[in-house]
């Protein structure tokens, strides 16, 4: 259950920071698709790291948190890296 409120919040990221920062938008499927991708990735990591007790904390309140906002940077992060190296590979 974690790991889909990772990629659900992840998905979310990755189409919200597309939407905020138009020079990492890459249109709403990759988006998307990278948030999946980078929430997956951030809750996981951040879940086996511990991230201070909150993220991996099972399904109390402070888990599910903790899931819904290392899902939503770490899809934001992979769709920021995604974007520039599109960018730099168009030029």
């Amino acid at each position: 259950m974690e790991l889909l409120i990772g990629l659900l919040s992840g998905a979310f990221g990755g189409t919200a920071a597309g939407k905020l920062f138009s020079k990492i938008d890459q249109g709403t499927i990759i988006n998307a698709v990278a948030g999946i991708v980078g929430g997956g990735l951030g809750s996981t990591i951040l879940g086996a790291v511990g991230a201070g007790g909150i993220a991996g904390g099972g399904m109390n309140i402070a888990g599910i948190i903790g899931q819904v906002a290392s899902g939503g940077v770490g899809g934001g992060v992979l769709l920021a890296i995604v974007g520039v190296i599109r960018n730099a590979l168009g030029k």
